[in-house]
């Protein structure tokens, strides 16, 4: 069977559920409870054979998340049973902090040391990083706040998470807070903040001893990184269980109502994302006069591909190729792209915002707005560290709320739509990572259209030397 006959076989079977279930729940047809759990699962075996036929992770997480709130609804008791399934899920990927910030902080400052060549690049850059993030980061702080989509979630029954104790804190013991004392504690406790800390001030230290010394801890941290986000890529393989075990224990446990709550979410994060584009990004590109229609053209396949594959990873190599088509010198694109990859991902922070905030809201934790503000400083040091790889924000999220001291169960319900939540903000990472590219080039003076590159691509060349032996 054609993945167009699939396809088609799975769209009149979900709809012929969700419409069932429609007219039934508003009493506009009384169709019997075995009736609509026999059609509801014929479209969840419809989605099992198109799953099979794509051999796509990603279209396997959106259906377990079906399947998923199905399990929860139809057999709650089973459902709640699964979470130790998602728990499973969220301790794999706590593994990964440490290594990850540590190796992407190091070398992503380490590895640009010649200030002689990359001074004014480099100040730029960061300048330009910084402003564009913490912008991204209090859009995301308003509209959870606007929109409140974690106030009114109740903790689940049966669910005695053991919360650490906070005592208020003074200002001394916050700037303590920051430093750590023992770095190897600090990674035990997941103290997120500190280790970013203790990296970059390595990486400042690496950067200053003598080029033979240098190298061989700079590809130390290379090859460690590489190594994280191959570890990243099998823990995602159990990414559909531990999803469909998230979602289906929350369900389970607090019914389909829930799901308004996730939906809420989900819309917050997207208007969100839309008005970053429109109302931060949309005007730096009029503001330097990038040509909109050549730059959307150029982004459009990186976009797609991070789209599909929630990987700002997997689109770089095409980013690049395509900053370089469009006028921005090559040593630019190989020094602005891969440090945004660390210091500029746009759509990451704004979502750690908004979604730090709604654990707070699920959890009936009232923020001040000095809490929430000083929350908003710590995100902007901790996702400087946020590896391009599906759900690596996750990381940081926990990082995050246990510094904080906030629960963790909120987080399992976010993990439920976390799919489909990074596809877009990881869309957004890429479109803000090459916008930057062209910025920077502009700011330096250097950047060309298209016909006046440089090096034209070999295939033009080529080309052109058959026309001329033609003639």
């Amino acid at each position: 069977m054609k993945i167009n006959n699939i396809g088609l076989t799975v769209l009149i079977t979900v709809s012929l559920a969700a419409i069932l279930t429609f007219l039934n729940f508003y009493h506009v047809l009384e169709v019997p409870d075995i009736a609509l759990l026999a059609v509801r699962w014929l479209a969840i075996a419809a989605l099992f054979l198109f799953g099979l036929k794509r051999k796509s992770l990603t279209s396997w997480i959106l259906i377990s998340m079906v399947v998923g709130a199905e399990i929860g609804h139809d057999f709650p008791e089973i459902g709640m049973k699964l979470q130790v399934l998602s728990k499973v899920f969220l301790k794999m990927i706590k593994t990964i902090v440490a290594p990850l910030l540590f190796a992407t902080l190091v070398y992503g400052i380490a590895g640009h040391s010649d200030l002689k060549q990359v001074g004014r690049m480099g100040w730029k850059s960061i300048l330009y990083f910084e402003v564009v993030t913490t912008i991204a980061l209090f859009i995301g702080l308003i509209a959870i706040n606007i929109s409140k989509a974690g106030v009114g979630i109740k903790l689940p029954a049966g669910v005695h998470e053991e919360l650490p104790s906070v005592p208020p804190q003074t200002l001394n013991d916050i700037i303590l807070h920051i430093f750590p004392e023992n770095v190897a504690k600090s990674i035990a406790e997941g103290q997120v903040l500190q280790i970013v800390v203790f990296s970059i001030i390595f990486g400042i230290a690496l950067a200053m001893v003598r080029e033979d010394k240098r190298q061989p801890m700079l590809k130390f941290t290379e090859s460690l990184s590489e190594v994280m986000f191959k570890f990243t890529n099998i823990i995602m393989y159990f990414a559909p269980i531990g999803v469909g075990a998230a979602i289906a224990y929350t369900v389970g446990h607090m019914g389909l109502g829930i799901l308004v709550n996730l939906l809420q979410l989900l819309m917050t994060l997207y208007v969100a994302l839309i008005v970053f584009l429109l109302g931060v990004l949309l005007p730096i590109a009029l503001i330097v006069k990038v040509p909109i229609k050549k730059f959307l053209q150029a982004i459009a396949e990186p976009v797609s591909i991070a789209f599909a594959t929630t990987s700002s990873e997997a689109a770089l190599p095409r980013a690049m190729e395509a900053m370089e088509r469009i006028g921005v010198p090559r040593k630019i694109v190989a020094f602005v792209m891969p440090t945004g990859y660390s210091f500029n991902l746009d759509g990451t922070t704004l979502y750690l915002s908004l979604a730090a905030i709604f654990v707070a809201q699920a959890a009936g934790i009232p923020l001040t707005i000095g809490q929430q503000l000083f929350m908003v400083f710590t995100l902007m040091l901790t996702s400087k560290g946020v590896a391009g790889v599906p759900r690596a924000s996750l990381v940081i999220l926990l990082g995050t709320a246990a510094s904080f001291g906030m629960p963790v169960w909120p987080i399992f319900i976010i993990l439920g739509i976390d799919e489909l939540m990074d596809m877009a903000r990881t869309s957004v990472n890429v479109i803000g990572n090459c916008l930057a590219t062209i910025v920077i080039a502009k700011w330096e003076g250097e950047f060309n259209p298209p016909v006046e590159l440089a090096e034209p691509n070999t295939a033009r060349i080529h080309n052109l030397e058959h026309i001329a032996e033609e003639k």
